[in-house]
């Protein structure tokens, strides 16, 4: 008789989850599919539109060439008067600060490279400098 009983015992001690796999694969499935269709932006703002007349960063390019000149655009100018004419271009009570390009030839002379860097930030412009090699 004590057999009959150990036997019992063993047919029930397994447990089924195929449905319980059924449910969390239908659950995963439905919150991949939700996450996914839900937008990211949920809090509308009203952002204040500009009108066309705001202005840009201004962007003035500086070229000096082997021989020592000094071109504004592709106007030639004389080194005394290179302040003067940048001042047309950069203005200082402006809230977009300005940028000023030096384009300089590879054997182009370095002081006068730093020459035009100088008076630029001395007039409240940023500066960056590429030089181009001419063989």
């Amino acid at each position: 008789m004590s057999l009959r009983n150990n036997k019992l015992r063993d047919e029930h001690a397994d447990v089924d989850t195929g449905p319980l796999n059924d449910i969390l694969f239908i659950l995963l499935m439905f919150f991949l599919m939700i996450s996914t269709l839900a937008n990211p932006n949920v809090i509308k703002m009203s952002v204040p539109r500009a009108k066309s007349d705001t202005k840009q960063k201004q962007s003035v390019v500086v070229s000096v060439d082997k021989d020592k000149n000094i071109f504004v655009g592709s106007k030639l100018v004389i080194p005394d008067s290179l302040e003067s004419v940048l001042r047309k271009y950069i203005h200082e009570g402006d809230s977009v600060k300005p940028a000023v390009v030096i384009n300089a030839d590879s054997i182009a002379q370095w002081g006068r490279i730093v020459e035009v860097m100088k008076v630029a930030r001395r007039l409240g412009a940023t500066t960056s400098a590429t030089v181009s090699g001419s063989e």
